[in-house]
């Protein structure tokens, strides 16, 4: 949690004597928690609210429930309760999400780190080299391709997603981590940001260098070709978005979700175009839609890759599609 400019746990610092401010933690926590008893999850949201804004841990209210609360601290406590009644998810009310045991920044602007993208990390990480190129297409808040860099030793990234809002979140990502000199954030459409080399509106400048140096102390150009293409692209069926928790359909950016009327347009183009930026014996790998697996692997096998496996997460559901570009495959010749 963010420390909100001050000590992170006044109430323990100094040891002495509480000031009376007219408010317990206890007091201010079960106000809160009253709000979101219809959520199903409302007293832990707030009890992670109360730690942010109030500076005070869940342990602390257990063991101290008196310790007393700043009425500036209960304000902006109870503001961010009221906005979490109203279904804003938690992650955008406090601005950051961990993912991969990493912490991001997050915004309205990005779809929030979700548990289950961790395995399409975790699979990619078992075939990830040193020194690798990777590509990650719908970057987003930079979440997947952040946690490979930091998981991984010399390898470089490039980050691609139509929203400049969404790049300038991931590139805020980049420096939190330390990871700005391994990866170039490019705007535009899928594999037309490579295209027409549009860095960010605020990206340092790409300078001209040999496309297979992998420099490491810098920024860099993105690569003519690259060992793994990686992607969490937009799933969701045009017709099914309407159906689901307020918190996802009316806050997080619908450009982010939509994936077509058969939610696999994404897939499609993807599949199709990745060979002409992939190696010989690259690797993609897709997270999908629970029952996407079988849809995603046909079209995988019928624009020519080899080696197609789907990967279940950790309640069994098709999560994961991964292949391997083959020798014979040629962009023109594929017809998804």
């Amino acid at each position: 949690m963010k420390e909100n400019g001050s000590e992170k746990y006044p109430a323990e610092a100094g040891g002495g004597e509480q000031k009376d401010t007219g408010f317990t933690c206890r007091e201010v926590y079960e106000e809160g928690a009253a709000l979101l008893q219809d959520l199903e999850d409302g007293r832990l949201d707030a009890r992670l609210l109360l730690e942010h804004y109030c500076g005070i841990p869940a342990h602390r209210l257990l063991a101290d429930p008196e310790t007393a609360v700043e009425p500036k601290a209960r304000d902006a406590f109870m503001e961010a309760v009221h906005k979490r009644a109203a279904r804003e998810p938690l992650a955008y009310i406090i601005g950051e999400q961990s993912f991969m045991g990493l912490p991001f920044v997050v915004s309205p602007d990005v779809l929030i780190p979700e548990q289950d993208t961790e395995n399409l990390v975790e699979e990619a990480l078992r075939y990830l080299e040193d020194g690798s190129r990777i590509l990650d297409l719908c970057t987003g808040s930079g979440c997947i391709l952040l946690s490979l860099l930091h998981y991984s030793n010399d390898c470089i990234g490039v980050g691609t997603d139509i929203s400049e809002p969404a790049l300038r979140i991931a590139r805020q990502n980049a420096g939190t981590l330390g990871l700005a000199d391994r990866v170039v954030w490019l705007r535009g459409d899928l594999f037309d940001a490579l295209g027409s080399g549009r860095p960010g509106e605020e990206n340092d400048a790409v300078p001209e260098k040999d496309m297979q140096q992998r420099p490491l102390n810098g920024p860099f150009s993105s690569p003519e070709k690259y060992d793994m293409i990686i992607s969490n692209p937009p799933y969701i069926r045009t017709g099914v978005i309407e159906t689901l928790a307020p918190e996802v359909r009316c806050a997080e950016p619908r450009l982010a979700l939509d994936g077509g009327e058969d939610g696999l347009d994404f897939y499609r183009r993807i599949i199709q175009e990745a060979p002409d930026h992939l190696v010989i014996g690259g690797r993609i790998i897709l997270e999908i839609g629970y029952d996407q697996g079988e849809d995603v692997a046909a079209l995988l096998r019928e624009a020519g890759y080899y080696g197609v496996e789907i990967i279940q997460d950790y309640n069994r559901n098709d999560r994961v599609v991964t292949a391997v570009r083959s020798m014979k495959q040629k962009r023109d010749n594929v017809n998804v």
